[in-house]
């Protein structure tokens, strides 16, 4: 979108500045978009109602979140919320992998697990999951009912899906986006004030910047498979997929 709205503006004449707004968090040069903070508390929320049917009818439970290539609503959203699996473009796994950590978890007597799973994630043979809508338009979809239908012809416990889906670009904002959505209006008005155009607000180290906007469109900012939330999740006994 700001590749987008930059060349509009670039064409146009159109003094630019912008502001990161996207619940998939995949803008570069900033740790945090406005929206983002929203959708995680979303997953979340799902996760800890999804837990207790899960122990009550001793079944894996698998939560399909949005994302498109970037996985940092699952990330968040599968620590946060005591997921077992956590599936994300960025990382490949293996259905044994998956299979084992739920088959070690109800092996202690549990009986359930929960896995979280990013809209964007391919088959391990990497061949993607997608729909394809009535205007045509193709939009990743279905891993999580093709993980669920797997999962289900290799074990002998019942598995289940729920797709978030658009619930999660409503609702009430959460605090965080309030706040950062304020610093940024107002660095956003400081940038017009002082002429600094072909920029955006940023989110960096506990404080608010601004970056050249030539740089922000080059690429998309993706999970860190080597970052302290993998290294977390893993040391929390959480399969996130298998380490290069």
């Amino acid at each position: 979108s700001l590749r987008i709205i930059r060349h509009l503006a670039q064409n146009g004449g159109i003094p630019l500045v912008a502001i990161p707004k996207t619940i998939d968090n995949d803008v570069l040069m900033t740790e945090y978009a406005v929206g983002f903070s929203t959708a995680v508390n979303v997953a979340v929320e799902a996760l800890d109602r999804l837990q207790p049917t899960a122990a009550s009818h001793h079944r894996a439970m698998i939560l399909e979140v949005m994302g498109r290539d970037a996985g940092h609503i699952a990330m968040h959203a599968g620590i946060a919320g005591g997921a077992d699996v956590i599936l994300v473009p960025e990382i490949p796994y293996s259905l044994e992998g998956v299979s084992d950590k739920l088959h070690e978890v109800m092996d202690t007597g549990r009986k359930h697990g929960l896995v979280v799973v990013a809209e964007g994630v391919r088959r391990p043979d990497g061949s993607a999951l997608t729909v394809q809508h009535h205007d045509e338009e193709v939009r990743y979809g279905r891993v999580g009912e093709w993980l669920s239908e797997t999962l289900g012809q290799r074990n002998d416990w019942e598995t289940r899906t729920t797709v978030l889906g658009h619930v999660q670009r409503g609702g009430t904002p959460s605090m965080r986006d309030r706040l950062i959505a304020s610093a940024f209006g107002v660095r956003a008005v400081d940038m017009v004030d002082q002429g600094r155009f072909d920029r955006m607000a940023a989110w960096s180290d506990r404080d608010v910047i601004d970056v050249p906007l030539a740089d922000v469109v080059t690429t998309t900012r993706a999970v860190d498979p080597y970052g302290a939330l993998v290294r977390t999740a893993r040391g929390l006994g959480i399969y996130v997929g298998d380490p290069g």
